[in-house]
């Protein structure tokens, strides 16, 4: 298959309806299954107790507020080099959801911290990390809104996610460069995980489900970008009907 063929919007739009109605159910799935065996099957932490289970929204979401701003840059830096709109479409789609995953992340840790730390927030290395990544997502957001010409907005705000990426690394190996009450990491590629196999399976597929979730939102959301781009376009007035 000739993938690049789909670098026009126009053949994009078409496959990325195709797309969503897939991810979105298996989204559904995955999240089902996950949260019965994470909230209902999964034994009880002996340290934690039942507080742990926010790891099921946690560490999925947080996953994926890095994976989605790498992806954010990516598409920027393709942008930027190719001059390509569909690249700059794509970034532009993913960092609402990149936001909204950062903001989970943080509520979520906040909800985890209280019972295990006694606080619902401290000026640890990776969650202020990760507050950081929020306000990038923000200020890309903001950024490009701020721009009237379109083509000007998607250079600057492209820009501004490539130097942002930054933080990603920072981020995700802040507990092992700094003291931080943040605990490590329970999966490595390293290491065999230190969680029982259902936690273990749980949170997997969770995250699976966010991924899921995160795509079908991408893509229903980029194509609104291509008709709202393409709106001289026949086709997309055809579209819009």
């Amino acid at each position: 298959m000739n993938w690049f063929k789909y670098a026009a919007p126009q053949r994009f739009y078409a496959l990325a309806g195709r797309a969503v109605p897939v991810f979105s159910v298996l989204a559904v799935v995955l999240a089902v299954a996950g949260l019965v065996l994470g909230l209902l099957l999964a034994p009880t932490d002996a340290q934690q107790g039942d507080s742990y289970r926010i790891i099921y929204i946690h560490v999925p979401a947080s996953w994926m507020s890095m994976i989605i701003y790498l992806a954010m840059a990516l598409w920027a830096g393709v942008g930027l080099v190719f001059n390509a709109r569909l690249a700059y479409m794509m970034a532009l789609a993913l960092a609402p959801t990149g936001a909204l995953m950062a903001l989970i992340s943080l509520w979520t840790g906040a909800l985890w911290g209280k019972p295990t730390w006694g606080t619902w927030w401290v000026w640890d290395a990776r969650l202020t990390s990760e507050l950081i990544l929020l306000f990038l997502y923000i200020g890309y957001l903001s950024l490009h809104s701020a721009i009237d010409d379109v083509r000007r907005a998607d250079r600057a705000s492209a820009v501004l996610a490539l130097v942002g990426v930054v933080n990603v690394p920072i981020i995700y190996f802040s507990v092992k460069w700094w003291n931080t009450l943040h605990q490590g990491a329970s999966i490595t590629f390293t290491k065999a995980p230190t969680i029982a196999t259902p936690m273990l399976t749980g949170m997997l597929l969770m995250s699976l489900a966010f991924w899921m979730y995160c795509i079908a939102v991408v893509l229903a959301r980029v194509r609104g970008h291509i008709l709202q781009r393409e709106s001289h376009a026949a086709w997309a007035q055809e579209a819009l009907q």
